[in-house]
């Protein structure tokens, strides 16, 4: 298998962000990103504009988050040509990226912030739309807006990476509960803007560097072909709708890899001498086998059945668990006590 490593959800001076398209593609190079897929809200100017290209060694690709008249219901949509008016219901707009032949994802789909009016929160509420691919289980930003509390402010601003735990326990939840129904993938989000805030008067702080969040929430992809670097448009292309495909089938974990590189983790099951990777679904009689390998030592791993920790093992670089029942497995793995990985499921029908 081919692993690439990439950012998705962030945002340039084309909406809210402050970085410029380029100067982001090359902090995603700097730091060794394979891809990162832009998402400035409501409009695809720098799809449109030429920017969708390789940089040194990372691609970046072009979507974007697009919201209802409320400013709730934001929805990551990627490999469509237009944006939809903000004016039309969530519903609507995400069966219009479907017909485009475009996927797309719930993003931050639980937020429920009170505390900061400047920035309220911006969920998820149109939950029986049947045709989004996927949810954002994990969003960097989000996640450190939620916690953000006056006696942490000073501490969170300056170590953005610190202050985040976990993804939102309701999000996991609904995730699973869907994957007991049909597939739901997820992808995790760094959500960058590169905000700059003045502090004690004086101090102006970039609290969201590119650079920096890129170490945090990614996404790695697993593939079976090797995608071929080429600045003509068929190579992109190509690269383009090889990385959206494996986002949509699922083949694919979410990591905070400022917790440490989790490049090299795999979650598989055998039976019968074939292998089904994250993603799949396997049908057979008996027991299965499903392994977990994981490149950091200290560690804890929990297999995770329609949403319900089954068991764990500590410390392992290897393990396998033997499930003879259908529905979603996932892993989760924990090092030093920090949420580090999430797998996608694999299903089970027996």
């Amino acid at each position: 298998m081919y692993e690439y490593v990439g950012a998705l959800h962030m945002h340039s001076v084309y909406s809210d962000g402050s970085g410029e398209v380029e100067e982001i593609a090359h902090f995603a190079d700097e730091v060794g990103l394979d891809f990162i897929a832009l998402t400035d809200h409501n409009t695809l100017r720098a799809l449109h504009e030429g920017y969708e290209k390789w940089y040194g060694n990372t691609l970046l690709l072009v979507g974007c988050e697009i919201n209802d008249k409320e400013n709730k219901n934001h929805y990551l949509a990627f490999g469509i040509n237009e944006t939809y008016s903000t004016r039309i219901a969530a519903k609507e707009y995400v069966r219009m990226v479907k017909d485009a032949g475009g996927i797309g994802f719930l993003a931050h789909p639980h937020e429920k912030r009170t505390h900061m009016k400047e920035h309220p929160p911006y969920p998820w509420t149109e939950w029986e739309s049947q045709d989004f691919d996927g949810i954002e289980i994990w969003n960097h930003m989000s996640e450190w807006m939620e916690n953000l509390t006056e006696e942490n402010k000073y501490q969170a601003f300056l170590h953005p990476l610190k202050t985040i735990d976990a993804p939102p326990v309701e999000t996991l939840k609904i995730w699973d509960e869907l994957n007991q129904k049909r597939k739901v993938t997820a992808i995790g989000g760094v959500d960058a803007h590169a905000h700059k805030y003045n502090m004690l008067g004086f101090l102006e702080v970039e609290i969201f560097p590119y650079k920096v969040l890129f170490k945090s929430v990614r996404t790695h992809l697993l593939l079976h072909e090797e995608i071929k670097k080429g600045s003509d448009q068929d190579s992109i292309n190509l690269a383009k709708e090889t990385i959206y495909k494996t986002l949509a089938y699922g083949r694919s974990f979410i990591a905070n890899d400022y917790h440490g590189d989790s490049k090299g983790f795999r979650f598989f099951a055998e039976q019968d001498g074939q292998v089904f990777h994250m993603g799949d679904t396997l049908s057979g009689n008996g027991k299965i086998k499903l392994r977990v390998q994981v490149p950091l030592p200290r560690n804890k791993i929990k297999l995770v059945h329609n949403g319900k920790e089954i068991d764990n093992v500590e410390n392992q670089l290897e393990t396998e668990f033997i499930v003879a029942n259908d529905g979603a497995y996932r892993v989760e793995v924990y090092t030093l006590g920090k949420a580090w990985i999430f797998s996608n499921h694999i299903k089970i029908n027996l």
